[in-house]
């Protein structure tokens, strides 16, 4: 009977521990110094942030060649880059998907996507998938803006490019721009973390 009682106990504790249970969520948070990283850009070289000598910080783009979101935003990617690479923070792209499940993400198709939309910034290939869990990234597009410091390169934004995917002009709150606005002149970002809107990233 002390036995019956003893394992319903324990179950019960068991139980309830499992859904108490806090579990760290994977990823970088707002104030963590990202590691650095080397990937093959579309051009054959490899790429690491260590590269831009000059740069106060980076906007990494966790973005790809077929999902419709990241579509959406490539030419705000672009301009994003054209903008804010001339004062300290350029935009490096990394695709994170698998192409053996994702096709239309191959190495050789990021090339022709690169070369079709002129990217004017690196579009580097995640191989082995090893830098998007480091992140944390769950979505195409998802950004992360780092401030170069003299502790390493530091998350100070998380999450969308702007409020609005589908359609550019309609667009109310541009959550990235005014994260580096923000930072190039020296004040707190006021929204550190928005939530990415885009396709599941492909394993």
């Amino acid at each position: 009977m002390k036995a019956i009682k003893f394992l319903a106990l324990t179950l019960v504790v068991g139980a309830i521990s499992a859904f108490t249970m806090i579990k760290p969520a994977a990823g970088y948070k707002v104030g963590d110094v990202a590691t650095d990283f080397s990937l093959k850009n579309v051009d054959n070289k490899k790429v690491s942030l260590a590269d831009f000598k000059a740069a106060k910080g980076f906007i990494v783009v966790f973005t790809c060649n077929h999902c419709p979101y990241a579509q959406a935003y490539e030419d705000r990617i672009i301009a994003l880059d054209k903008k804010y690479k001339k004062l300290g923070y350029p935009v490096i792209a990394i695709n994170p998907n698998n192409p053996a499940k994702q096709k239309d993400d191959s190495f050789e198709l990021m090339q022709v996507r690169a070369k079709e939309k002129n990217f004017t910034f690196p579009y580097l290939l995640d191989e082995g998938q090893k830098v998007y869990p480091q992140y944390g990234a769950t979505k195409t597009p998802h950004v992360y803006i780092l401030q170069k410091t003299k502790v390493g390169n530091v998350v100070k934004y998380i999450g969308a490019i702007d409020d609005n995917y589908s359609d550019a002009a309609a667009v109310k709150e541009k959550y990235a721009e005014n994260a580096l606005d923000a930072l190039l002149k020296n004040k707190e970002v006021a929204v550190k973390e928005t939530k990415a809107i885009g396709c599941s990233i492909k394993t």
